[in-house]
């Protein structure tokens, strides 16, 4: 087991995820029998799963190639908590193209992001159902298990992301959740995870702010473990989109630290330097701002609110 306090140990780790190409594995034999791995304990190996043109990926996609599939309109919950292990070691893909091949998945965004929303400042926590804004961090990337962590540049439109997503949600919540409880949790795991797609709700406005503060931190941490040798300054633009006042403050304090990170070590960061401008040597090319400007719209104000076509933006890692 890598050192806990070794980031650059992280790094170089491989992780199993999704695949959506490979057979399953069977185990070998025992007593002459042939068995079939747990889902928890074996997975295929990472393949991106966003090859198939838009509008023939279902969850049947994925779900073929596992090595157990879930069982589905069980009673119990414990399927379900099998399928969430998928969150736990599919990677977020943002990070891949900088050759951090096994860095955080999934799962460990979501955590972070749920402690964040707990630690919300008390003059926007008057104003937000913490305890919503925290479950809805839990789940807010929880179709990802199926479908992988799709990012702008992986050709995938933003209504077929959303189509792939929603019937993944609709497998996990109806199909494993459906017969437990009377299905009351599923629906309201649905529920949430629909919200914070819609992106209306000052709730959602605020978790999607945590989610660009928590690729803020994640890119300032890989920075420091490879010694200021990788510039991720790609990832800093997400800090511009950022709505709430309060978010921002924590947007600019961790800008700064980067800042002041990279100074130290005679070099100028790429990417955005503060909430007030680009630093000189911004890096997001012409080719990767259309593609995030057709990914996310234009800006809008819904509410009151900032945001995007009618909806919050979700960081791109």
């Amino acid at each position: 087991m890598a050192d806990a306090l070794s980031l650059d140990g992280l790094i170089e780790i491989t992780q199993p995820s999704i695949n959506t190409t490979s057979q399953p594995q069977e185990q070998p034999q025992q007593n002459g029998t042939t068995t079939s791995p747990t889902l928890a304990s074996t997975l295929p190996p990472t393949t991106k799963p966003t090859q198939l043109p838009d509008g023939e990926w279902t969850p049947e996609t994925v779900l073929a190639t596992l090595p157990e599939r879930p069982v589905t309109d069980s009673t119990s919950p414990i399927p379900f908590f099998h399928a969430l292990t998928l969150l736990k070691t599919t990677p977020r893909e943002g990070w891949r193209r900088f050759g951090i091949h096994a860095g955080e998945s999934i799962a460990d965004h979501m955590y972070r992001m749920s402690i964040i929303t707990l630690l919300c400042p008390p003059s926007l926590a008057a104003t937000l159902d913490i305890p919503r804004c925290t479950r809805m961090a839990l789940v807010h990337d929880m179709a990802e298990a199926l479908v992988g962590d799709i990012t702008p540049i992986d050709g995938v439109s933003k209504p077929e992301k959303s189509r792939r997503e929603g019937e993944t949600m609709d497998f996990l919540c109806g199909g494993l959740l459906g017969r437990v409880g009377g299905g009351r949790a599923g629906e309201g795991i649905r529920e949430v995870w629909q919200e914070y797609e819609d992106g209306v709700t000052r709730e959602s406005v605020f978790v999607h702010d945590v989610d660009k503060v928590e690729l803020l931190l994640q890119m300032v941490e890989y920075e420091k473990a490879k010694g200021g040798e990788l510039d991720l300054g790609e990832f800093a633009w997400v800090a511009k989109r950022i709505v709430m006042p309060e978010v921002k403050e924590w947007a600019e304090e961790i800008l700064q630290e980067r800042k002041a990170y990279w100074e130290g070590r005679g070099k100028v960061p790429g990417g955005v330097g503060s909430l007030g401008g680009e630093s000189e040597e911004a890096v997001l090319s012409e080719e990767r701002k259309e593609q995030q400007d057709e990914y996310y719209g234009e800006d809008k104000k819904v509410n009151g609110v900032a945001g995007t076509d009618g909806v919050a933006e979700t960081s791109t890692a």
